[in-house]
């Protein structure tokens, strides 16, 4: 890997939302500096920022605005530096959630929703929610931190909830539960992803390796 990684430092924010360890872990096992934080001072100031999450919208907004976070977010995203949001951190960088009827950051436009109750396959069969385990997802186009990543890799998901975005330019990947849902949102100098990064094995290693390489520019 080299010594890219001296160089940098990831912050991870604390907004008691879950699945904080698991991303510190993974960044540690490559040898990326990284720091988990509840401090807005400091995310401000981070190099790049790593919002993670798993829980409720409602509860992760109270605590956020609680602790100054929401705000630190957003003036660090206009900063141009580099964003990654995992899960729950994706679903609230838009502007609303159906999940507690919760408004949320307004990073990026659009909304959050539930799979419907009575959810189906193509071939009627039913399907558990919350979507739970392996699978694929369909990367529609081109962006520095998938480049290294062989097509057909399957990636870890847990989600009742997923993220609608106003701009369909702004969807960098599709997965298909029952229907073709955004699960890779990427914007400037965002890049958001509804799977688990950090607990799907050598491709969400590879996801996360790139992140700690990229300078925050999208390609288009």
């Amino acid at each position: 890997m080299g010594n890219v990684f001296k160089k940098i430092m990831i912050h991870i924010v604390d907004y008691a939302a879950g699945n904080l360890a698991s991303v510190e872990r993974a960044l540690k096992k490559l040898k990326i500096p990284c720091r988990v934080s509840p401090d807005p001072e400091e995310i401000l100031k981070a190099e790049r920022v790593i919002f993670p999450g798993v829980g409720a919208a409602g509860e992760a907004m109270k605590v956020l605005q609680s602790r100054g976070l929401d705000q630190a977010l957003k003036r660090f995203v206009a900063s141009g530096r580099p964003l990654l949001g995992i899960c729950l951190g994706t679903q609230i960088i838009l502007d609303y959630s159906s999940e507690n009827d919760t408004p949320c950051l307004g990073i990026l436009p659009g909304e959050v929703r539930r799979f419907p109750q009575g959810h189906k396959d193509r071939e009627g069969r039913p399907l558990k929610i919350p979507h739970m385990g392996w699978n694929r997802v369909r990367w529609l186009r081109d962006h520095p931190l998938i480049r290294s990543l062989p097509p057909d890799c399957e990636y870890y998901f847990v989600h009742a909830y997923y993220p609608v975005p106003a701009e369909e330019q702004k969807v960098l990947g599709i997965t298909e539960y029952g229907f073709p849902f955004p699960s890779a949102l990427a914007f400037r100098n965002v890049v958001a992803l509804q799977f688990h990064p950090e607990k799907s094995g050598p491709p969400g290693l590879a996801l996360l390796k790139a992140f700690a390489e990229w300078e925050g520019q999208d390609v288009d």
